[in-house]
């Protein structure tokens, strides 16, 4: 990349172009590539970025891992003071990450539909994908946020999302509208699935605050965003 992207500015500065953004994105360069590509910039007349990179001290791993580890593992339950059955606690905190990883996937998937929506229904569903997309995101966090307060240790990293999911992965590229719209509506009918069954199990194993956020949020949400995306089928 380096070598390609000093051929490129030296054939600009042969032929006379000038510009003062130049479009390129420099990331594996070390020091001597980034100190010639900085040097032919200023003979060119173009602004280089003002970040030091000479030592690519910004490229260095952030944190330093303790030394003591995990502080609580993901497998780990802690025993809280919620008058709950720990049995009961911990049969919730399964579910609701497996209810959770799913919910993050389906969340993704509208931003992904929201930011690759063409065709006639463009600006409806580009707008109705963005608000499905935000009212998920609030599901996710009452998700997570109900495990912890059980005791648990929420899932959330990108990797083991993808690992968990019940949703199968979409392509890179864009889909037309029709194979978007059924990529929804199967991740919703996954979802509503998991919750109904998980819905009976809390109700019966007294874990009331679990089925409240169940029926009141993730299933009456899924449904009515479900009704919206079925009258844009075919």
């Amino acid at each position: 990349m380096v070598f390609s992207l000093i051929w490129m500015l030296r054939r600009c500065k042969a032929s006379g172009v000038e510009s003062s953004h130049p479009s390129v994105l420099i990331q594996d360069t070390g020091p001597t590539g980034w100190k010639q590509i900085q040097t032919l910039l200023k003979e060119l007349g173009m602004k280089t970025s003002t970040i030091t990179r000479d030592d690519q001290k910004h490229l260095k791993e952030p944190v330093t891992p303790s030394s003591e580890g995990e502080v609580q593992g993901f497998a780990h339950v802690e025993r809280t003071a919620l008058a709950l059955d720990a049995t009961a606690a911990l049969a919730s905190i399964e579910s609701l990450q497996q209810l959770l990883a799913d919910t993050i996937t389906l969340r993704d998937l509208y931003k992904k539909h929201h930011w690759q929506a063409a065709g006639p229904t463009f600006y409806m569903l580009h707008l109705l994908f963005d608000k499905h997309a935000g009212e998920q995101t609030e599901l996710v966090d009452l998700l997570a946020e109900r495990i912890q307060t059980l005791g648990g240790v929420s899932i959330a990293m990108a990797a083991d999302v993808a690992a968990m999911t019940l949703i199968p992965r979409a392509p890179s590229g864009r889909e037309d509208t029709q194979a978007q719209l059924a990529r929804l509506l199967h991740a919703h009918e996954v979802i509503l699935l998991e919750a109904r069954a998980m819905a009976r199990t809390t109700a019966a194993s007294g874990d009331v605050g679990t089925n409240d956020i169940l029926v009141s949020d993730v299933i009456r949400t899924g449904e009515l965003q479900v009704w919206f995306l079925a009258q844009h089928g075919d």
